[in-house]
């Protein structure tokens, strides 16, 4: 194994409450490097009190990738990897030299296992890969908002991807996303033919419940030459859908999720996205039919956009509803059991648990 200089290197703002555990998650790294943005807690003091290198500067006009790079800056230019973390995030121990012995002379770039939600219980519910170790030179953040590691070398960019490495999120969900949307139309505007920000512009007008505009946003996306991954663009089609369910216009909806289904068939969410909409619809037969197609499909892809009801009760519940009004009362207790196993402080599934096995006594009674 060929010791490397290793440095970490991160933005920060009133990060108090997550210093301590990320710094003694980074601490196997030579050096940390924070650019702190404007905090008016005690994160500066905290971070220098445990050996960080902190610098401090407001960005104005806010913008991630501006951020990201001036705390790329502050890495020293001898540094042989860089590893691009946020304060709410912590790797899981003995990090460091697993990456050492996967880095090549000639890498530039390593691909990791990232749980980006993790359920009460301490099980991930949402993983994918992600990308931000990196050479200390040939790379750059690009775009205001959901930035982008770029590279920017002459040669070709040699990429490794481990499972070996994993990095736990943490989020502080009481922070505001306020300055998302203006950053996205921003970031279109910057350049109209990113397909990825132009769905994620899409997906904060439905988020914003700007139904109409989230539609004609996605339906851009859609029709853009780069939107070729099939994952993103069936998840364009839900949205769509989810908006045009919103609006009740059930038609339409039905349509985008047919168009979903046909484009990625491989992947549980327009499935359930379906059973949902024949819930709405009280179409039972319909839930049974479409809920049991999404079961079939049992390889979970390593992507951000599986949606976490395609893999939680959910399923289970929609099942135990559409066989409770079709009749089939032993299918429908069999699976709001397994939806309390997954769930088991949902105190309406407990209720209808109990209104099922009524239904059965008083038919066993009969």
């Amino acid at each position: 194994m060929k010791k490397r200089k290793i440095c970490v290197y991160a933005i920060s703002k009133n990060e108090e409450n997550f210093v301590t555990r990320w710094v003694e998650s980074m601490n196997e790294a030579d050096e940390i490097y924070v650019l702190d943005t404007g905090s008016t807690d005690n994160t500066v003091k905290l971070l220098k009190e445990k050996g960080v290198h902190v610098t401090s500067q407001k960005i104005d006009p806010w913008r991630f990738d501006v951020a990201r790079n001036k705390s790329l800056e502050l890495v020293p230019s001898d540094a042989d990897i860089c590893v691009c973390t946020d304060l709410d995030e912590v790797f899981l121990k003995g990090w460091r030299e697993k990456l050492e012995n996967l880095w090549q002379d000639n890498t530039t770039r390593l691909a990791y296992n990232y749980n980006w939600y993790i359920d009460e219980k301490g099980i991930p519910r949402v993983n994918f890969y992600i990308e931000k170790i990196h050479s200390r030179h040939d790379y750059k953040w690009t775009h205001p908002v959901h930035e982008v590691l770029t590279y920017i070398g002459k040669t070709h960019e040699e990429k490794i991807t481990t499972d070996d490495i994993t990095v736990n999120h943490y989020p502080d969900n009481t922070k505001s996303r306020s300055s998302y949307l203006p950053l996205l139309e921003l970031s279109v505007k910057e350049d109209p033919e990113d397909d990825r920000n132009m769905h994620y512009l899409g997906r904060e007008y439905m988020y914003y419940k700007k139904w109409n505009k989230s539609i004609d946003t996605l339906i851009k996306h859609l029709s853009l030459k780069r939107a070729t991954w099939k994952d993103e663009r069936c998840a364009s089609m839900r949205f769509i859908a989810r908006c045009y369910r919103h609006l009740k216009r059930y038609k339409e909806s039905e349509m985008w999720l047919n168009l979903a289904i046909e484009e990625a068939p491989y992947l549980r969410d327009p499935y359930v996205e379906m059973a949902l909409l024949k819930y709405k619809l009280e179409d039972y037969p319909g839930i049974i039919k479409y809920c049991n197609e999404a079961l079939k499909i049992t390889d979970k892809k390593k992507t951000y956009i599986n949606e976490l009801f395609s893999y939680n009760e959910t399923i289970y519940d929609l099942l135990s509803i559409g066989y409770y009004y079709t009749g089939e009362y032993e299918k429908a207790l069999e699976n709001v059991n397994i939806a309390i196993e997954k769930n088991p402080d949902d105190e309406r599934l407990q209720n209808n648990k109990i209104l099922i096995e009524k239904k059965l006594n008083s038919l066993k009674k009969n």
